[in-house]
């Protein structure tokens, strides 16, 4: 398995793109259900208590489709966490299915214009699904990195997790989206290592691991992440966002 793996990087794009169609295919089944994206933007902690904006931008890991409970969604969690300190002001931007160019296009001027303490990009997994050029990926997200970052505040990057582990997919193509994934997630960490003021969300090991070994962290649709995956991804991620804290306090 794993010389297959490594061999995925020099599969013919034709044949890359009918493995990409077979994965869209996939992703619109008519035996399950399917669900609207979500805005969790809110406001949260007692209005006394100094304010922090936080500011979403991505693609359905923001939006959630499939959580029943807005405050389950891994960036209400972390809002929530916080407001014992801060009057939290979390507004989002995210559009379901969104890659990268299209945070340039339509997300990233308003998020700027925000100018938020912490911005949180969650974007890529699209990418990975929908073209096999990680290097135009890293590029955009420098972009996108670079314009937050002179926003003023500090900027948390996802990144993106394995993708081989969302249960709807055919078992073949798994193991294309797992070294795929591996590949935009790669890109993502290097970006935040260029940025002072940006911090790289691990989504690797042990959270892979979890969602490899338990579908019922997946909704309904078996695609997208559910309530109690949504938890996981807070638990990752809030390390990273109080960090991001600290360092957009310094600035």
């Amino acid at each position: 398995m794993r010389r297959a793996l490594a061999a995925l990087p020099a599969i013919p794009a034709a044949v890359m793109g009918v493995l990409i169609a077979q994965v869209l295919r996939t992703a619109h089944r008519s035996d399950l259900p399917s669900f609207p994206n979500q805005d969790p933007s809110g406001t949260f902690g007692h209005p006394d208590l100094p304010p922090l904006r936080i500011a979403t931008l991505g693609d359905s890991s923001i939006t959630a489709p499939g959580v029943e409970d807005l405050d389950n969604t891994w960036v209400r969690r972390i809002a929530i966490a916080l407001s014992d300190a801060y009057r939290v002001e979390l507004i989002s931007v995210a559009v379901g299915g969104a890659k990268a160019r299209d945070v340039i296009e339509g997300q990233l001027s308003e998020a700027v214009r925000l100018a938020p303490d912490i911005a949180i990009v969650a974007v890529g997994a699209n990418d990975a699904i929908r073209t096999a050029s990680a290097e135009r990926y890293r590029t955009e997200l420098r972009r996108i990195v670079s314009d937050l970052e002179k926003a003023g505040g500090a900027v948390v990057i996802l990144g993106v997790g394995d993708l081989g582990s969302i249960p709807r997919l055919p078992p073949m193509l798994r193991p294309v989206l797992t070294r795929q994934a591996a590949r935009f997630n790669d890109a993502a960490r290097a970006v935040a290592a260029e940025f002072r003021f940006a911090i790289k969300v691990p989504t690797s090991g042990p959270i892979s691991t979890a969602f490899w070994e338990d579908p019922g962290l997946f909704a309904g649709d078996q695609f997208h992440v559910g309530d109690e995956g949504h938890g996981i991804f807070a638990a990752q991620a809030l390390p990273a966002v109080r960090a991001a804290l600290a360092i957009t306090r310094e600035r």
